[in-house]
């Protein structure tokens, strides 16, 4: 196998205007102030509070996250007389922050909002509490800077197996496809696959544009939701197990019991794979789900060839102690 998805790529920062394009309703960010720092640059996909640095200790300050306000923050600035408390804020807008967010509804004072500005920083309001703030705010980022890669292949929900079937440009991955879709499988993604390695795990996407549409040849585009319903189709999938379909001629040595296993590395990860001959009149739709449902009968901790294996050695040695006795 040459195929190498192994090499991601991945951004190092990402600017405030995109962050909030992207994730701005989903977060219900409303700005306060001045339409600023819009090409401010976020270097870290997380969240900082910075209590500690509004009473001035900027050691390890983490200066590259989004920086938000919480209550306990705001309580802490309200303790402070009107000259401190713009001297500390002036001290904190100083370090060059992406943005300012303030949960729970609340608005920062009007001078505030002011430093924050003439320092070229947005500042951002949020009906959230912080803690859900920042866990949504942190899923979304780690997203965004997650390692990446496009695989031309399909991508397919079988059973709970999250299954890229790949194969070159007339190989039968569509039509394998819509014969698992008529066997209960669901569609992630058809002809491109975006997969991303987050939280330990490689997460296998469609593009937009193309989300719960297929390429068949000889129909062209099908709607997969409109005709198989719309349970037929997944956001996004793990990818547990990898399927090449090759021509049976093009395969010089085919798997016949199945104990030496197969892996492919994508974006760092181990993931199962099988290269599966195609020849006329084999049924693809059919062997993909087998092997799906055997790959996820080895998750449980069941080897059918492994099993077999061993009770064929089993077998030698009881042969072998009868001739020897």
């Amino acid at each position: 196998m040459d195929d190498n998805f192994d090499q991601g790529r991945r951004i190092t920062d990402l600017s405030v205007d995109d962050f909030l394009k992207r994730f701005g309703d989903e977060l219900s960010l409303e700005r306060q102030g001045a339409a600023v720092g819009g090409d401010r640059r976020i270097g870290e996909p997380t969240v900082n509070r910075p209590g500690l640095a509004l009473a001035g200790f900027f050691t390890y300050f983490a200066r590259h996250r989004v920086q938000v306000l919480g209550n306990s923050e705001m309580s802490y600035l309200r303790t402070l007389g009107p000259e401190q408390r713009e001297a500390r804020f002036i001290e904190l807008c100083r370090r060059n922050l992406p943005m300012l967010v303030i949960s729970r509804g609340a608005s920062l004072e009007p001078r505030l909002v002011e430093v924050a500005n003439e320092a070229g920083i947005g500042v951002f309001r949020t009906p959230m509490i912080s803690m859900q703030f920042i866990n949504q705010a942190t899923l979304a980022l780690e997203w965004e800077f997650a390692p990446m890669t496009s695989v031309h292949g399909c991508m397919v929900d079988v059973q709970g197996i999250g299954v890229m079937v790949l194969g070159k440009s007339g190989s039968g991955k569509s039509e394998t496809v819509v014969g698992l879709l008529d066997r209960g499988a669901s569609l992630v993604a058809d002809d491109l696959v975006r997969l991303r390695a987050v939280g330990g795990e490689v997460i296998g996407r469609s593009p937009e544009l193309a989300r719960a549409h297929m390429e068949v040849r000889g129909l062209g585009l099908i709607n997969v939701a409109a005709l198989f319903g719309i349970a037929k189709i997944r956001l996004e999938k793990r990818l547990d197990f990898v399927v090449r379909m090759t021509p049976q001629g093009d395969m010089e040595d085919i798997e016949r019991v199945g104990v030496a296993r197969k892996t492919v590395k994508v974006l760092g990860h181990d993931i199962p794979y099988v290269e599966l001959p195609v020849a006329p009149g084999r049924d693809m739709a059919r062997m993909v789900e087998v092997a799906a449902l055997d790959q996820k009968l080895r998750g449980l901790g069941y080897d059918t060839a492994e099993e077999f294996n061993r009770r064929l050695i089993d077998l030698m040695e009881a042969q072998g102690n009868e001739r020897n006795r």
